[in-house]
């Protein structure tokens, strides 16, 4: 694909795969605002269903970058021998850990059923490593369900009462609990920093179109620093409700989140070194990879084009 910036030129169309979450609020806001347009851009967002199927469409070419837990990049490399590098973060997750009304403790979920997207990645090793620190593991103490992504699995826990526990975040985490669900901690709270959504491609495609991808991050970066701009949150609030059809206090909570320093969103979308560590230490030691010893990082990124977007897109006013 060749692109061009000039803004004579035809806008490049990238497809974007996404998980229908409040994550994605930059994104959306970025298309709103006409960040994309104006670097001469068209982006086609697609919902995925769950992470195996959007990390089968990345590496099938069914469209050019995605945003999800950036564990599934990993899990590409590793697992599936795609050659995949993350190109920038996003967020720190926002999950919690929600429970059915009668759970009142993790101990309380021994001989019940996790709800999870997809068992060996992401969210769901995030779950089990939490049960873990508090003495329950997987097929002695609890076992797991395949429920879909997040938007899916929350409706799932609501539906079925032998869904005890699953990762939430939000919207689904404010409208679960509308709907009787509950809380026993946020993911920040129960592990730390934690490195969560951001992009990743492949990297075959990010070589031959640098231009167009850095062109992207700069609109995204753009579109970050627009909802965390606290002069936008009546603006922000009302386009959750509207996009996710949120009651006014679920939107409320939902912005609240995403704003959070630490386990919301990221400023400019930066990349968390310590969280992406903390995201290798569990996949270590869940799933036994690499001896139980993280390899380095970088194996698994790209940051220049972050880099060069970050410059084009200039100082935070």
């Amino acid at each position: 694909m060749s692109v061009s910036s000039s803004p004579s030129a035809e806008p490049t169309l990238l497809r974007v795969n996404i998980f229908n979450t409040s994550s994605n609020l930059p994104l959306m806001v970025a298309m709103a605002e006409g960040y994309f347009a104006r670097r001469q851009l068209t982006i086609e967002l697609q919902n995925t269903p769950n992470s195996d199927a959007q990390r089968a469409g990345l590496a099938a070419g069914q469209f050019e970058i995605a945003h999800a837990a950036v564990d599934n990049a990993v899990a590409m490399v590793e697992t599936a021998g795609q050659d995949v590098v993350i190109v920038s973060g996003g967020d720190a997750g926002m999950n919690d850990l929600m429970v059915r009304a009668e759970i009142n403790s993790i101990a309380d979920l021994r001989g019940k059923l996790l709800a999870v997207d997809a068992p060996g990645t992401a969210y769901a090793l995030a779950a089990k490593k939490i049960l873990k620190n508090h003495g329950l593991l997987e097929n002695r103490d609890y076992s797991v369900k395949l429920a879909g992504g997040t938007g899916p699995r929350s409706a799932a826990m609501v539906a079925d009462p032998q869904l005890a526990a699953g990762m939430i975040n939000p919207p689904f985490s404010f409208t679960v609990r509308e709907q009787g669900l509950k809380s026993l901690g946020s993911q920040f709270s129960l592990l730390g920093p934690y490195q969560a959504t951001g992009a990743f491609v492949l990297r075959q495609w990010a070589a031959a179109n640098a231009d167009a991808l850095k062109r992207y991050l700069a609109a995204y970066i753009e579109g970050q620093r627009h909802v965390l701009n606290p002069a936008n949150r009546v603006a922000m609030i009302a386009l959750l409700c509207d996009k996710f059809q949120l009651s006014a206090s679920a939107a409320e909570g939902t912005y609240d989140a995403l704003v959070a320093p630490g386990s919301g969103l990221a400023p400019d979308a930066a990349f968390s070194h310590p969280g992406f560590q903390t995201v290798l230490s569990i996949r270590a030691e869940m799933e036994g990879m690499w001896g139980g010893v993280p390899p380095a990082l970088d194996r698994y990124l790209d940051l220049s084009h972050y880099a060069d977007a970050l410059r084009m897109a200039g100082a935070a006013s």
